[in-house]
C-alpha cells in the first residue's frame, strides 16, 4: 500500500489486540483480524476509525486496542444491536447483542476508547463532519444496506484513508457489489486488494483522472 508505515512495535501491539479479542463471538478470524489491524495502524490518513457493524465487539476490541496504543482517538462503533436479520445469522433467537457488547468492552479494558452509537448508520451520519482514517463496513450485507453505509461515510475519508468491507468474498451480494462498483471502478481509490473475505482500498482522490 502506498505510504504505509507500520509502527516498530506493531506486531507486539497486534498480538495483544488479538489476545483481547480472540475468544469473543464473531466471524472475524485471526488472520482477518491481523489484516484489519494492519490497515488501521498503517493508514497514513488522519482521522478516526469508524466501524459499521459491531455485533458483540470482536473487531471493536481489536481496533480499539490499536487505537489506544497509537493515539487515534476513540473507535466509533455504529450498530443498532437489534434482533436477527438475513445478514445476522449468529443473532439467532437473541433480541439484542448490546449488553454482551458492552460487557466485552469492559472486560477488555477498552470501554473508554470506544464511542458507542446504538443506532443505524443513517442516524449517526446526520451532522457528521469528522475525517475518517479507516472505514470498516461490516453491517447490513444486503446491497441496499452496504451501499447506504458506504455512501453516507465515504465522503469523509481522509486522503490516504482506507475503506474495508467484510465478507466481500462470501455469500452476500452487498459488500462485493459495492466494493466493485463504487470502489474498484472509482478514480478516487488507488491500491486495492482482497485478504480472505476482506476487500480494501486506499482513498487517493488526487492522484489523477481518467
Amino acid at each position: 500500500m502506498s505510504d504505509l508505515r507500520l509502527p516498530a512495535d506493531f506486531e507486539a501491539v497486534m498480538d495483544d489486540a488479538w489476545q483481547n479479542a480472540h475468544d469473543l463471538p464473531g466471524y472475524l478470524g485471526e488472520l482477518e483480524s491481523r489484516a484489519l489491524g494492519l490497515l488501521a495502524a498503517g493508514a497514513p490518513g488522519p482521522g478516526l476509525i469508524v466501524e459499521i457493524g459491531s455485533f458483540k465487539g470482536k473487531s471493536t476490541v481489536s481496533l480499539a486496542s490499536i487505537a489506544r496504543r497509537y493515539g487515534f482517538g476513540p473507535v466509533v462503533s455504529i450498530d443498532p444491536h437489534t434482533a436477527s436479520s438475513v445478514t445476522d445469522p449468529m443473532m439467532g433467537w437473541e433480541g439484542s447483542s448490546f449488553e454482551d457488547f458492552r460487557k466485552n468492552l469492559r472486560s477488555a479494558g477498552i470501554e473508554q476508547h470506544v464511542e458507542v452509537h446504538r443506532a443505524r448508520s443513517r442516524d449517526v451520519a446526520v451532522g457528521w463532519s469528522r475525517p475518517i482514517r479507516l472505514l470498516w463496513i461490516d453491517g447490513d450485507h444486503t446491497y441496499t444496506g452496504a451501499k447506504e453505509d458506504f455512501d453516507l461515510f465515504s465522503p469523509y475519508l481522509a486522503d490516504g484513508a482506507i475503506v474495508a468491507f467484510h465478507d466481500t468474498l462470501y455469500e452476500f451480494e452487498g459488500p462485493i457489489r459495492v466494493f466493485v462498483e463504487d470502489v474498484l471502478r472509482s478514480d478516487h481509490f488507488g491500491p486495492a486488494a482482497f485478504f480472505h473475505t476482506i476487500g480494501w482500498a486506499q482513498h487517493r482522490p488526487h492522484d489523477g483522472t481518467r
